[in-house]
């Protein structure tokens, strides 16, 4: 059997988009000698026309501290991780979040009840820049664990098939984000890449630690939804055009047709928590 290992190595090192690839050194470069490495994640990974499509990075530094010229944006990212900033190169626009390598293997296991990052790199990525070979290595080791705690968290039932696990650990994970996504989205995910899934289930089963317990999802979504509107809260300080992002995202997965108002630019945390409520009562916020 191939190891859970290997198989995320294998997935990390598959080719990009150059322009990708120049955008993840760009993004490092402004971080000089905090900079460890930077994945590409997210819907965008599966297209071949980048143009007008909203990139997703994650940023690995070594230490938040070494990271940033500002003691208040260091604090920020360590005490609700991560920082998400906005991005352009080459043409191509882009969203990089920045957590620190201990941040983003504790994230990525079953230790943390909150589901942002092991949710995500449960999914494809893509290791599109790294300082070095020991960096490389770290961050393979971290997205190893997040198959793994993601199936441990919705436990397994008798008799169920090994993509309807998947899809059901999804779907509980998008139950407790506040996102915009339509529903089945969770089974769209899988169903786009069922041989990889059917790849990575029995290395990620065996993968699951000993005595990881499954469930607290109440408590999870609980928490999940006020760490979201706390982390709105802190994107109003560090991401500049952030209203204007949100607004995309809903219209994209969403359908909707939203448009920024001046006013809403000018106060955009107040927007953003206008329009939560509205998006849940209408089923694309979740």
């Amino acid at each position: 059997m191939t190891d859970i290992g290997e198989l995320v190595r294998a997935e990390l090192s598959a080719p990009v988009d150059p322009r990708v690839a120049a955008m993840a050194a760009a993004i490092a470069a402004e971080y000089p000698g905090s900079a460890r490495a930077v994945l590409f994640y997210g819907s965008c990974l599966r297209e071949s026309e980048l143009d007008g499509l909203m990139l997703d990075f994650y940023l690995i530094v070594s230490d938040y501290g070494d990271a940033y010229p500002k003691r208040w944006q260091a604090v920020a990212n360590r005490l609700i991780p991560p920082n998400v900033y906005p991005f352009q190169h080459d043409g191509l626009i882009a969203k990089y979040a920045v957590l620190s390598e201990a941040d983003f293997h504790r994230l990525n296991g079953p230790e943390t009840r909150n589901v942002s990052v092991w949710a995500r790199f449960a999914q494809p990525s893509r290791l599109v820049w790294a300082v070095d070979d020991t960096a490389a290595d770290r961050a393979v080791a971290a997205v190893a664990r997040a198959a793994p705690a993601l199936l441990a968290a919705a436990g397994g039932v008798a008799g169920e098939a090994p993509l309807d696990w998947w899809r059901r650990a999804f779907a509980l994970t998008y139950s407790v984000e506040l996102r915009a996504e339509r529903t089945g989205r969770a089974q769209s995910v899988v169903d786009a890449d069922a041989g990889r899934y059917l790849a990575f289930s029995t290395p990620a089963i065996a993968a699951i630690p000993a005595g990881v317990r499954s469930g607290g999802w109440a408590r999870r979504r609980a928490e999940g939804k006020a760490l979201s509107i706390v982390r709105l809260a802190k994107a109003s300080l560090t991401y500049a055009g952030g209203i204007d992002y949100l607004a995309w995202k809903i219209n994209r997965h969403a359908g909707t047709k939203i448009e920024i108002k001046p006013w809403q630019r000018r106060w955009p945390l107040v927007a953003a928590l206008t329009l939560v409520p509205r998006l849940m009562k209408s089923g694309a916020i979740r």
